[in-house]
């Protein structure tokens, strides 16, 4: 009924363990979150680069297809193509997808147009 065992307070949860994997990671993330950046696709932004000059080069961008100025082209004869309608490797190279191509295909022709040292791409919707 009585308890004659020594009075020992309550102890208090230590917060320092949390803290730790808190930082933990804080540190984790903040070192995985820089890795996503070495691949960036520069792209010309309304307003910025050079002034459009010379004649219409239209890449229009499929999910399977791929025309230039309205002529279909393969991916390893649009540098060819393009070379006529070309004053500089500077000029502008637009390009549009249409509804059926994925993001990933549009990245993937830029890519490899800047590849081709094609450096001023425009994406127009």
């Amino acid at each position: 009924m009585f308890s004659f065992a020594a009075f020992r307070p309550r102890r208090r949860a230590s917060l320092a363990p949390m803290i730790d994997v808190v930082f933990l990671l804080l540190v984790f993330f903040m070192l995985a979150s820089q890795f996503g950046r070495d691949a960036a696709l520069p792209l010309i932004v309304g307003g910025e680069g050079a002034a459009y000059v010379g004649p219409p080069r239209l890449v229009q961008i499929g999910e399977e297809s791929l025309t230039l100025n309205g002529v279909a082209v393969e991916m390893d004869d649009l540098a060819a193509r393009l070379a006529p309608l070309m004053q500089t490797p500077k000029d502008i190279v637009v390009l549009r997808a249409d509804e059926t191509a994925s993001l990933q295909r549009l990245v993937t022709v830029a890519g490899q147009l800047r590849a081709m040292g094609y450096s001023q791409i425009a994406i127009v919707e």
